[in-house]
Formats: C-alpha cells, structure tokens, sequence
C-alpha cells in the first residue's frame, strides 16, 4: 500500500495511492499518518471503498506526520566512501536531524544565507512500525519496519566538516530533508537490498546506484540502532546515499545554488522534484 498526504503545508489530508494511479480519501477513516496508524495498520480499509480524490494541482507533503527521531547513517555506501578518500567505517557512522527539517518531496528547499557547500544525497528511508529495543538478528529486525520512503538527506559541507564540532549543523538547515512522496508498505519492498536510487541535478545524472552497495544493509541497521536508543513507531531511519555527492566530484564542486533543480528517484517509492532558492 502506498500512503500519502496531500494539500498545502499543514493542512495535508491521509490519502492511499492505488496502483492504478487512484487517489482515495482516508480521513474520515483516520486523522493522519503518524505514529498512532504506523503501529496498527490493520485498521486500513480496502481502498475501493474509499472516495477518490481529485488528483489536479494537488501538492504531496510528506507521507508522514510528525515524525519522531531521524536517525542518520553516513558513509554506508562502499562507492561513496571511497569517491570521499574515507576508510569504510567499521561500525555505521550515526548523526541525527531534527524533525523540522522534513518538507515535501516537491517543495523548495533553502540554500543557506552563508553557505558555500551545499549538496545533494538521495537516501532510502526507514519508517518504523514497531517499537525496537536491544533487537537481536533471530528476532527478525524488518518485522519492526513499517515501511519505506525517499529522503533527500541535504547537506551543507562546509558548515558539516570545517565549522567544528558534529556533522549536525550541515545537516540540520531549514528544508534540509524532503520525504517521499510515497510511504510505501514494508510487503510491498519484499528486498530492501535490491532498489536503485538514482539523482540528478539540472538534468544531469550525478548518482546511480544501488542499496545493494550499503555496507550496513537495512536489517542490520535497525538492530544496531536499537543497541544504543530505542526505535519508536514514526521514527525515520537514513541509510545513506551513494556515490556521486559533490563532495565527491573534483574541483570546482558543483554545490548546489539557488536556481538549481534536483530530481530524485528510487525503485518503487516515486520520485522526488525540488528547486533551491536562497534563505
């Protein structure tokens, strides 16, 4: 099932999205996609006795309401790790983003008043479903998944790696995390390890890869993330992006600047379109 909000920010309704491309109304069945809905997605009707809605001019939101943590993992990509000069990490490498930072998978994303650096990373997303604590392998990690989403894990280099300090205040500007469009249903992605994720800026391809390629796969992220804070329904976890970043490019970078337009897309959970503008 592919879940959905739409409507203009803060305002957004909870909608499935058909496979025939049919949007229908859920919210006279439920208040939102959120946490509450997450854990207990049984109370979902079949959609065909849903109203349809209207699908002209309509803006997608994120598909989740109100997330709770967005627990980062960087470098998880063996192509992206040596494009950067870094040694694979032993141990995933974990930041956080604030909730705030979550728009719409088609809305404006800010370029920072005094950025220098500011880059694009398409990520597949975890959305968790049930609560994970101390998981080990044997208890089966993806049962704990709701489902999963595109992230744009936007980051500002500069401010990441020469501001001192964490990775946190490159990763945490405002805009710096659209998601979606879809919250695509954990039986609906049977291999979370066989999606490709490809990105490109102003028409230009820049990343095409694979989750085939993470060095922590996404089983195994959920129960070592469990180890160290407890996962929660509506939690997100970003995996990491593959090779093809900015960063990763020999100079003069392309950093992203206002004008610039991003297209994002992975196998199954839609696509992502978004033109940057100055903060």
């Amino acid at each position: 099932m592919k879940l959905v909000r739409v409507g203009a920010p803060g305002c957004e309704r909870p909608a499935v999205l058909e496979a025939d491309g049919i949007l229908r109304d859920l919210s006279a069945v439920v208040p939102d996609i959120d946490a509450a809905l997450l854990a207990d997605l049984s109370v979902l009707p079949d959609p065909a006795s849903l109203p349809v809605l209207d699908t002209t001019g309509l803006r997608y939101g994120p598909p989740l309401a109100r997330p709770g943590k967005i627990v980062c993992v960087g470098l998880n990509y063996h192509d992206h790790a040596r494009e950067t000069g870094a040694e694979i990490p032993t141990e995933p490498i974990v930041f956080m983003k604030a909730p705030d930072t979550v728009v719409g998978p088609n809305d404006t994303v800010l370029v920072p008043r005094t950025s220098l650096a500011t880059d694009w990373e398409v990520e597949l997303a975890i959305v968790i479903g049930r609560t994970a604590a101390y998981l080990t392998a044997d208890q089966n990690p993806l049962d704990h998944v709701a489902g999963y989403t595109i992230s744009h894990d936007v980051s500002e280099r500069d401010f990441q790696l020469f501001r001192g300090g964490q990775w946190d205040k490159g990763k945490n500007c405002a805009t710096f995390n659209p998601l979606g469009p879809w919250l695509v249903t954990a039986d609906e992605v049977p291999d979370p390890q066989a999606l490709a994720l490809t990105l490109s800026v102003n028409g230009t391809l820049r990343q095409n890869g694979t989750t085939a390629d993470m060095i922590f796969p996404v089983a195994f992220l959920v129960e070592y993330l469990s180890q160290f804070m407890t996962l929660y329904p509506g939690d997100v976890i970003n995996t990491g992006t593959p090779a093809g970043v900015a960063l990763g490019q020999p100079e003069p970078k392309p950093y992203l600047r206002a004008g610039d337009t991003v297209e994002l897309a992975v196998t199954g959970l839609g696509t992502q379109r978004q033109t940057f503008a100055d903060a």
